[in-house]
């Protein structure tokens, strides 16, 4: 029933035409990105436009498919009650994509220029789930970091 009330939703919004145009792939991993930015209880413009940058880029989505795909990862997020649905999905990608999703994160966490030790730990959580080692988890925040402090 409530996925009848959100389709009718969708459909005043002028969402049903990009619905099916997002996967269950690209809906948890904008969920994720969500909840990653927002672990330290602020939620800044860098943040989110990196996030919108990371999936219009892996993704290769624009516009309105875009703009949908981040309203319904941020919803997603909002509704959930642990990480486990979004990490079941990526568990299955292979380990180069999910060490490229992980390093996206992190992207995500560095854009406003600080990680919060509560971000941090949240992408360890979400490593742990998606079977990436705590070694390479620990390369890509090296990585990353390097990046935005030579900008």
């Amino acid at each position: 029933m409530f996925e009848r009330f959100t389709a009718f939703l969708d459909s005043l919004a002028g969402r049903e035409e990009t619905q099916d145009k997002i996967t269950p792939l690209q809906l948890a991993a904008a969920a994720l990105m969500f909840a990653v930015m927002d672990a330290d209880g602020h939620r800044d413009e860098a943040e989110l436009a990196a996030l919108e940058s990371a999936l219009s880029a892996h993704f290769d989505l624009e516009g309105e498919i875009l703009q949908d795909l981040v309203w319904k990862g941020e919803a997603a997020e909002a509704e959930s009650v642990d990480l486990y649905q979004f990490t079941t999905v990526l568990v299955k990608l292979p380990e180069t994509e999910r060490l490229y999703f992980l390093e996206l994160l992190f992207e995500v966490v560095y854009a406003d220029g600080e990680l919060h030790e509560l971000e941090d730990n949240l992408v360890w959580r979400i490593a742990e789930l998606i079977g990436i080692s705590s070694r390479d988890r620990v390369e890509l925040r090296q990585k990353v970091s390097g990046k935005t402090t030579t900008m």
